[in-house]
């Protein structure tokens, strides 16, 4: 293509296809690399970080499904999971919920379950009990947060499967922009919280999906 090179043999590598960061491309380039891929035989496109400028032009061509809240256009229908268990999504305020559909969204499409619990931060802890069932019956759970970050550390003391802390950029100056966030999750003291990049909701989707689809690569 010249401004691209799609990756059509990533699935046979890596079990997943390529899938299109969005930002900083032209509506053009998105709308043609994902032609291209699903020429080569590629059953569903996700893009990630789409505006919604690209994702009217790239609707005009195939038949896009477009989430304006987390920017995720897909191209395809949502496959049936087919994940070891579910993947829970919490967040610890409806601030953070753009990043969390990020995670869901690109976590379903991967062929997982997922469980949003949304708006149950530290502020008000007994709203996170509620779902206690929830929790410990994850085969992985995904935590977000803004501000000091600290709902990754109590879901990490509660859980037994692997905790994801993706820290967003939700916060007053101090935050700097979800560095705090970022910087509390990385020396939580609880074990098995490992830590993805500020605003990152793609990459602890996909991760999530690898973890619960582990049993089926062996």
């Amino acid at each position: 293509m010249g401004f691209a090179k799609p990756d059509y043999h990533r699935a046979v590598r890596q079990g997943i296809a390529e899938v299109i960061y969005g930002a900083g491309k032209t509506p053009e380039q998105i709308l043609k690399i994902a032609q291209s891929l699903l020429d080569a035989g590629q059953k569903r496109v996700l893009i990630t970080r789409m505006d919604s400028e690209a994702a009217n032009y790239v609707g005009g061509s195939l038949e896009l499904h477009y989430d304006r809240q987390s920017k995720i256009g897909r191209i395809g229908d949502l496959p049936e999971p087919d994940g070891d268990g579910s993947v829970v999504i919490a967040t610890g305020g409806t601030s953070d919920i753009p990043v969390a559909e990020e995670a869901a969204l690109t976590a379903e499409i991967l062929g997982n379950e997922v469980v949003r619990l949304y708006d149950v931060g530290v502020a008000g802890i007994h709203r996170l009990f509620a779902y206690i069932d929830d929790i410990m019956s994850a085969r992985v759970i995904i935590a977000i947060a803004g501000m000091e970050g600290a709902l990754a550390s109590v879901i990490g003391g509660m859980a037994e499967c692997p905790v994801i802390a993706v820290p967003s950029s939700v916060g007053y100056g101090a935050s700097f922009g979800g560095l705090s966030a970022l910087l509390s999750m990385l020396n939580s003291c609880a074990s098995g919280v490992s830590v993805v990049n500020i605003d990152n909701g793609f990459g602890a989707g996909y991760l999530a999906s690898m973890i619960n689809h582990l049993r089926q690569r062996k």
